[in-house]
């Protein structure tokens, strides 16, 4: 048998690219169905209390309307365990902008018309969505996310800061931010008989699906849910949201097809954000810089939905060596709407406040932020003493100095002028821990020489399809064009969801499974495939499981340069550079692009990016794109990015790290410290507006 040139780690072109620049690519909004209606959520204008009447009299007038849902009238949905897709069953409110009612109509103007002539009336109660870090109230949870524990206690910080030569002590603040995927959350949900059918814009059809099943009472096999094109989701789409539920009870109501695309405004409050977060951070150090003692003490916020504790303070416990260490969550349960996923979470504001504090500690001992981070390296993962898989920090840090130009810059602060502009560089490191979940695959030889591999997976934007593709081409030892891959479907073997950078991991190892076996038995028949095909399936049950003897972890460094304009308070980014470890890369177009996502985000989140809850309304003031500003394309500078190929045999047969998050964390530290660098000032609180320069100047 000829051996074919490996297409892993080739940048080959997106498979359904054409398909999505011609519109050819079906979204979760765009399924042409008989029959269609269509349907528009009515939001509660309060943050805490009970509704007390609905008037829908007015929007039912209109003979295009269908039925307005309410808590009174809606089909009673059974429990499935979340209470983000417990819709209308209840008539309290937990927090404004909860879904109270939703108008079903023929066409969307009308729906939208019906929603609004809807009249609720509640019995307002006081709320409470102020988060401060003295607040009463305060709470340890038993967990953070992910399975962390809350708190992490090692040695006797106390004793330690108390005794070091030189300290930080520093409070970090960032704003609740959103996740504002291209498309919003929307579902077209059918029913035939007791048959449901959701095409939705998800990240992981195989959880909706059985999250649907449970709510409708129906069996997983009569559900059928279809994501194959997700326009973003950054974790908003992780687990199921209210859109969804809705969309197949109004189907369910109606007897036709509904479909709900929520509008953009409304996203914010029923589809999950990241919490804000209150980090304080303690470094004690000689003065050689060698940090003795660390703490990281995070305050945050969750609903009184369910309980969402952002886990900031968790890379704290394995980033650098520090002897004695202490970092907690405190946690306020608030009138709010629920926290939920988005890039990165815990690492992504966590790391904004460790890596703004360790050039806090550059400062102060007088060294080189990059030699600093060196210093530090730990020879294992100081929280659990186990052995890094790969571990290539260093590497970083050093060869994006070098690219960057680091070492020829003045480390003085606010001396490098330009007229009335300040010049100022920073640095930041990154890092974002390996997952891998269980998931299933299936794969298929015809007679015809082509292969068909089936597999649950979603891709969000990040090429999945593509890279699946190239590592069952691979395993097969076949051209890429003969493979088939098909994703995105319910009824497609059990794939995990499509979060935490471990899709390509959790995907594509069952993949290579099932495509090795399977290029063996070709092999075993003589390479003759029977008219009938050959067929192998595949899991990942046992494996998933293994290398938790090793602290597995991607790495970072991110380097930015600003300019501030002392006249205007204006921070714009020159240039951006990010040197990765993470694995071997399979596929370096699609990382790429997705390695500069997570740096513009990160751009976002320290310039743009940031919300405020009005305390009178407990309502979100930034609910859309024209006041929640996104990075956009003229804010968007020079963006260079490189990584080193690491061999790590500890991670799956491809030797893979996720890389989707990795991109947004530091970031923000690293344009911060510039901003310190350019002007001398200290940002602590993000994001960084103009009045907050023009007040520190």
């Amino acid at each position: 048998m000829t051996t074919l040139p490996r297409v892993t780690g080739e940048a080959v072109a997106r498979i359904e690219a054409r398909d999505k620049v011609t519109g050819a690519a079906s979204y979760a909004a765009d399924h042409p169905l008989d029959g269609l209606t269509h349907a528009w959520p009515v939001t509660a204008t309060v943050a805490r209390g009970d509704i007390t009447a609905i008037d829908d009299s007015e929007a039912l007038r209109d003979p295009a309307v269908l039925a307005v849902l309410t808590h009174a009238n809606a089909p009673r949905l059974a429990d499935a365990g979340d209470p983000m897709v417990a819709v209308l069953r209840s008539p309290h409110v937990a927090h404004h902008g909860q879904i109270v009612a939703l108008a079903v109509a023929e066409t969307l103007e009308a729906a939208r018309a019906a929603a609004g002539a809807v009249r609720v009336t509640y019995d307002e109660q006081p709320h409470d969505v102020v988060l401060t870090a003295d607040r009463p109230g305060l709470y340890t949870p038993d967990e953070v996310n992910a399975g962390h524990p809350a708190d992490r206690r090692r040695g006797d910080f106390d004793t330690a800061y108390a005794a070091s030569e030189i300290t930080v002590d520093a409070v970090y603040e960032v704003t609740p931010l959103h996740n504002h995927p291209m498309e919003p959350h929307a579902a077209t949900a059918v029913w035939d008989g007791d048959t449901l059918t959701v095409f939705d814009s998800n990240q992981g059809s195989t959880v909706v699906r059985s999250t649907l099943a449970a709510l409708f009472e129906v069996d997983e096999a009569d559900v059928r849910v279809v994501s194959e094109h997700v326009g973003g989701g950054f974790g908003s789409k992780g687990t199921p949201r209210p859109h969804v539920a809705l969309a197949a009870l109004a189907a369910k109501a109606v007897g036709r097809p509904v479909r709900l695309a929520l509008p953009r405004n409304r996203i914010a409050a029923v589809t999950g954000h990241r919490a804000p977060t209150i980090q304080r951070v303690r470094l004690g150090a000689d003065a050689d810089g060698h940090i003795d003692a660390l703490a990281h003490e995070t305050v945050t916020q969750t609903s009184t939905l369910t309980e969402f504790v952002e886990q900031a303070s968790v890379s704290s416990r394995m980033m650098y060596a520090s002897p004695h260490s202490l970092t907690t969550h405190r946690v306020a349960r608030l009138d709010v709407p629920s926290p939920s996923w988005m890039r990165a979470p815990g690492e992504c504001p966590g790391m904004f406040a460790l890596e703004s504090a360790m050039d806090e500690l550059a400062v102060a001992c007088g060294l080189d932020p990059v030699e600093l981070r060196i210093r530090n390296e730990p020879p294992v993962e100081p929280d659990s003493g186990r052995p890094f898989s790969s571990r290539h920090l260093v590497d970083c840090l050093r060869e994006g100095a070098r690219r960057f130009g680091w070492h020829d810059r003045d480390p003085r602060p606010a001396v490098n002028r330009d007229g009335p502009l300040l010049i100022g560089s920073g640095v930041a490191a990154s890092t974002y821990p390996v997952w891998v979940f269980p998931s299933h695959a299936e794969a298929y030889a015809g007679s015809d020489g082509r292969y068909e591999v089936r597999v649950n997976a979603t891709d969000i934007g990040t090429g999945a399809r593509t890279v699946l593709t190239q590592i069952a081409a691979d395993a097969l030892g076949v051209p890429l064009d003969l493979v088939r891959v098909s994703i995105g479907r319910g009824d497609l073997p059990a794939g995990s969801v499509a979060g935490g950078s471990s899709g390509t991991a959790s995907w594509g190892w069952p993949v290579h499974k099932a495509c090795a076996d399977l290029r063996q038995r070709v092999s075993d028949a003589g390479g003759h495939v029977p008219d009938g095909g050959l067929f192998v399936r595949a899991d990942t049950e046992q494996e998933a499981g293994g290398g938790t003897e090793y602290s597995r972890h991607a790495f970072g460094a991110q380097f930015a340069e600003v300019q501030v304009d002392t006249v205007t308070g204006e921070v714009r980014v020159r240039r951006m550079l990010g040197v990765f470890a993470a694995g071997h890369i399979l596929n370096p177009r699609t990382a790429r692009s997705q390695f500069i996502g997570g740096m513009t985000m990160g751009l976002g989140m320290a310039l743009t990016e940031g919300s405020f809850l009005d305390p009178e309304f407990g309502d979100f003031t930034e609910r859309d794109l024209a006041s929640y500003h996104v990075a956009a394309c003229a804010d968007v500078p020079e963006i260079d990015v490189h990584w080193i190929d690491e061999d790590d045999p500890h991670l799956n047969p491809m030797g893979s790290k996720g890389i989707g998050e990795i991109g947004i964390v530091g970031a923000a530290a690293a344009l911060a410290n510039a901003v310190h660098h350019a002007t001398g000032m200290r940002v602590r609180r993000l994001p960084i507006h103009p009045d907050t320069i023009l007040l520190g100047l």
